[in-house]
């Protein structure tokens, strides 16, 4: 299975890496420019593949960092991730575990330590999803018009409507370890450049994104007021600005 979608553009690789119930295809507003700093690939993890792919390992961090570095292995040289929330986490312990295929990591609101928080308050909302959806407008009723933007372009279009793209059940399997473990070990362990982007509305525990910057080898930290947990979306003209100034300072080292 190819693992990585080539959207286009030269040199060095960029792979941008979606959070939970996202996919690769909810770039599309981001390419043009992206694609103009390098070489660039979308990434679906595992159990955001299709509704009926799938997936006989057991959900955990370490599965989804082993296919993530599988899929980066693929492109011969370390690669630019851009990930967002569940995709930034995975991108750093990439870096941790397997620094040779990572040169920099884009964090964007995204944090290590979600413990003693659980999905209880979250879980009737996901497992009430409709599996498809008939209607454009059911889509933005049930998400709002930026969150819905990005799931129509997330979920499956099939001849009748946009069907879920995976199960609630293992989505909410997904974020339940967040609530049971801590990743502070693999941030201290990331020693390639990092981009942390925090929300003004973000879903991070207070705090904690700006001293993951304090404690990082190479790192620069934004906050965006206004800006809810999709920046790239929400606030894409400053998402911009941060992210082309953090990659620019590659591409003119290569």
């Amino acid at each position: 299975m190819d693992l990585l979608t080539f959207r286009g553009g030269e040199g060095r690789p960029l792979v941008l890496v979606h959070g939970l119930m996202g996919r690769g295809s909810t770039w599309p507003r981001q390419l043009p420019w992206l694609t103009r700093l390098g070489r660039v690939f979308t990434y679906d993890a595992p159990w955001h593949r299709g509704r009926d792919v799938a997936d006989a390992h057991p959900i955990g961090t370490e599965r989804f960092v082993a296919d993530l570095g599988d899929a980066v292995q693929q492109l011969g040289e370390p690669a630019l991730m851009v990930g967002h929330s569940m995709g930034a986490l995975h991108s750093w312990c990439l870096a941790a575990a397997r620094p040779e295929l990572v040169a920099g990591v884009v964090v964007e609101d995204m944090a290590p330590d979600f413990r003693g928080r659980t999905t209880g308050p979250w879980e009737p909302w996901v497992h009430a999803l409709p599996v498809e959806f008939a209607t454009a407008d059911e889509v933005y009723a049930e998400f709002g018009p930026v969150a819905g933007q990005y799931f129509l372009e997330a979920f499956d279009r099939t001849v009748t409507g946009w069907r879920l793209h995976g199960l609630p059940e293992k989505w909410i399997e997904i974020a339940a370890e967040w609530g049971t473990r801590d990743y502070w070990e693999q941030w201290r362990s990331v020693s390639v450049p990092t981009l942390l982007l925090e929300a003004g509305a973000s879903v991070t525990p207070p705090g904690q994104m700006r001293a993951m910057a304090e404690m990082a080898h190479r790192a620069t930290y934004l906050h965006v007021p206004g800006a809810g947990h999709l920046i790239h979306d929400d606030a894409p003209g400053k998402y911009r600005d941060a992210v082309e100034a953090f990659l620019t300072s590659f591409t003119r080292d290569a």
